[in-house]
């Protein structure tokens, strides 16, 4: 079962590159690698957390209400986040702005709460919330590394932001003197950096399952022999 959600939140059924949730943090927040895993591993530790209290209590919220209560945990835990990162990354909440607390109104949070963490037990549900965080983190570090690529020609560009000034160093240099593409950290870049991913996705997927077709009927006739 937990091998199970693990592949449903990284690659079956991931939220950003499968069911498309969340586009707008995705869309707005990516013009750098940084920024697109910073969010994506907040949103991944909401959604461990919202799941999480919300399981053990699930069976005692009256049906008419419950909507109401999962967005006020979720309010909860998102407060403690935001107020966290202006507390010890400063630098970095300001470039990422009003897109923490409006991980409070995103759909997938309040997806998973309503579709898993409401109806199963609660070490299964914080493992639900926190791989289909974690495969949205990998999708938003995905493009926010090509566009910033593309854009700079550097790549985790603004670490110093989370981690001091010390990690400016780390910074990566991909393309040298490179005067820059507006378009790739402009939105449409987000659009077409994000259309890229899923099509490589359902190629992979496509092809997978070719290769798992074909293998079956090799098979076939070699038991049947």
């Amino acid at each position: 079962m937990f091998k199970e959600i693990s592949i449903n939140g990284l690659w079956k059924q991931n939220p950003a590159a499968v069911q498309l949730l969340g586009l707008c943090p995705t869309l707005a927040v990516t013009s750098t690698a940084v920024n697109g895993l910073s969010l994506g591993l907040a949103t991944a530790l909401v959604m461990a957390a919202a799941n999480g209290a919300i399981s053990p209590v699930r069976k005692f919220i009256p049906s008419e209400i419950r909507v109401p209560v999962f967005i006020l945990v979720i309010a909860s835990l998102v407060t403690v986040i935001d107020l966290s990162m202006n507390a010890f990354a400063h630098p970095l909440h300001k470039v990422l702005g009003i897109f923490i607390p409006l991980i409070v109104v995103n759909c997938i949070v309040l997806a998973r709460v309503e579709s898993f963490a409401a109806k199963n037990d609660p070490l299964p549900s914080i493992l639900d919330g926190f791989m289909m965080g974690i495969g949205l983190t990998l999708v938003l570090g995905l493009l926010g590394g090509v566009r910033e690529v593309f854009g700079k020609g550097t790549l985790f560009s603004g670490l110093d932001l989370a981690f001091g000034s010390a990690a400016q160093q780390l910074m990566i240099t991909v393309i040298p003197d490179y005067h820059g593409f507006l378009l790739a950290i402009l939105p449409p870049g987000a659009f077409l950096g994000l259309g890229a991913i899923i099509a490589l996705r359902n190629w992979m997927e496509i092809r997978h399952s070719k290769k798992s077709t074909a293998v079956g009927h090799s098979v076939e006739p070699a038991v049947s022999h």
